[in-house]
């Protein structure tokens, strides 16, 4: 028998843990002291190791029992939602949900992304804040954030949503006058707009991508900036060269207001991402956000080279 074979154990575990004895647990779940001892006995033999260390004053969980107290509450927590699901056979979803995103993706695309889920689900109200720092904003009370970049800490769980799509671009007023750009090392001496954090790929290099291989160079930019949507608004105005996403500078390259240089190049990709706490009982308006929002950025972030 597996560790998650039994769910009837992992609620006799978490109870005993949660009610802070054996015997107040056994009074909590309506059962015998014995019978809960028994539960935990086979339990800690199945896992191999103690799970509980008991004195005569408290118990204390090991390294082992603490982790599988988070898992064993993520468990249960799944484990009622779906008999609630079932029992009263609900298909509407209700409550408020908190989202976070950085910013010009927020105001953009996650924006759309909410309306289309609101339409879909009227009972449900989305409170959006926008940061280009949402290491905190999990722990500061929000349910879930999509946001553009890596994701280096490894106490959340980042779901990937798609590839962003970059390019180089600028105006043409940038470039007339100039010597046709025909190669990727041309673009050092160009003026240079740049995002700034490292999780927008570092605002001193750049990485070009092609069929037959990929360049890097070196760039002192002459502005920088945390929003994507203001380097657009000067690369608009022609001061320099940017490397845009797709998602923001459509419409433009379609209107010919700024175009891509080298248009058989393009910059190293991000990938969004939606994010939401590890060890969270998640309410199922929010599973339900981050399933539909998986769904919806698959056409919005696909592949354009």
């Amino acid at each position: 028998m597996g560790i998650c074979d039994d769910i009837g154990l992992l609620r006799t575990f978490v109870s005993i843990v949660e009610s802070g004895s054996i015997s107040a647990a056994a009074r909590r779940m309506r059962s015998t002291q014995p019978t809960l001892s028994r539960q935990l006995q086979t339990l800690e033999s199945t896992c191999g190791t103690s799970l509980l260390r008991r004195d005569t004053h408290r118990m204390h969980l090991t390294d082992t029992g603490h982790r599988l107290l988070l898992d064993a509450r993520s468990m249960l927590s799944l484990a009622e939602e779906a008999e609630h699901r079932l029992r009263n056979d609900q298909t509407e979803l209700r409550g408020k949900i908190h989202i976070f995103a950085t910013i010009d993706f927020g105001q953009t695309v996650v924006s759309r992304l909410c309306a289309a889920f609101l339409q879909a689900n009227p009972s449900v109200n989305i409170e959006l804040a926008y940061t280009n720092r949402p290491l905190h904003m999990l722990e500061e009370g929000c349910d879930a954030g999509i946001i553009a970049g890596r994701v280096t800490d490894e106490s959340i769980v980042a779901r990937q949503l798609g590839p962003i799509q970059r390019y180089p671009v600028a105006a043409p007023s940038y470039l007339l006058g100039r010597t046709p750009l025909t190669r990727p090392t041309q673009l050092e001496k160009c003026k240079w707009l740049a995002l700034s954090g490292e999780s927008f790929g570092g605002a001193r290099e750049v990485r070009l991508i092609s069929a037959k291989g990929d360049v890097r160079f070196s760039i002192s930019p002459i502005l920088l900036s945390e929003g994507v949507t203001s380097l657009r608004e000067a690369v608009r105005m022609g001061l320099g060269v940017a490397v845009l996403p797709l998602w923001l500078i459509e419409e433009d390259l379609l209107s010919g207001r700024l175009v891509r240089i080298l248009p058989k190049w393009w910059a190293e990709e991000l990938v969004a991402h939606i994010v939401y706490p590890v060890d969270h009982h998640l309410p199922q308006r929010v599973r339900s956000f981050i399933d539909f929002a998986a769904e919806y950025m698959m056409p919005v972030l696909k592949p354009v080279h």
